[in-house]
């Protein structure tokens, strides 16, 4: 019982400190949207096109949302020496990864909603596989928090922060099918992408908005759970051997 609530208190504690904040917003909304807005533009494309930017415009929402979020909390909480004192909590390593993800999770999932709801203004939504969707967007939110927690851990100094999730973050908008097909690119780029979670979340969501998608949803499924396990056993590994051995 101690366990839960430690864990349930740790999750409030990070949402009242650090979510909505202007760097969140920017970086996790309007950056996103303005990547979408200048494809659409640039394209001359007619309103009725913008649903293939959807899956695109949903995964950088969540990615650059989720690992600016999680990352910088994670880091000032480090230089302010606020995440030891975390570490005597009632409450194990893993779980407290968790809590301290879980967050962070959540602010992914509804941050992918924004530019759908947004678009549903313009365009009909109708047709889309809404389980896939939800699923996609869950597995990316994970991975991209572990990816960040990563992150977090690794770095020394909270200005590092924003310049090592970039080195992952950009990449990945041209690389894993946000908004340049994977077929598109040259054969030793594809290997590249394909060692990326997003590309695999991307074409998830291609298969739940009627596009045309690279791999079996199902294989999407297992490789977006492994990765996000990997990650997270990573993250686990870097803490015990940096802050507590």
């Amino acid at each position: 019982m101690k366990t839960w609530i430690a864990f349930w208190n740790i999750l409030a504690k990070d949402m009242r400190t650090y979510y909505l904040k202007p760097p969140n917003i920017s970086w996790g909304i309007i950056f996103p949207l303005a990547w979408a807005g200048m494809f659409f533009l640039r394209s001359g494309a007619n309103p009725d096109e913008l649903r293939a930017l959807i899956p695109g415009v949903m995964t950088l929402s969540i990615i650059f949302g989720t690992t600016s979020l999680l990352a910088v909390a994670i880091a000032f909480e480090k230089m302010n020496r606020s995440f030891e004192r975390l570490l005597l909590a009632p409450i194990s390593l893993p779980l407290l990864m968790l809590a301290k993800t879980s967050g962070a999770i959540i602010f992914g999932v509804l941050n992918a909603f924004v530019p759908l709801i947004l678009c549903a203004f313009i365009i009909n939504l109708s047709g889309i596989n809404w389980l896939i969707l939800l699923l996609g967007i869950f597995l990316i939110s994970v991975n991209s928090a572990f990816l960040g927690l990563l992150v977090a851990v690794s770095v020394a100094a909270v200005f590092e922060v924003q310049t090592v999730s970039n080195f992952f973050r950009f990449p990945m908008i041209f690389l894993c099918g946000l908004f340049f097909p994977v077929q598109r690119l040259p054969l030793w780029l594809r290997f590249l992408s394909f060692a990326l979670p997003p590309t695999y979340g991307v074409d998830m969501l291609h298969q739940a908005t009627g596009q045309t998608c690279l791999l079996p949803v199902s294989f999407d499924l297992v490789i977006l759970i492994l990765f996000g396990l990997g990650l997270f056993l990573l993250c686990l590994h870097t803490i015990n051997r940096r802050w507590i051995i």
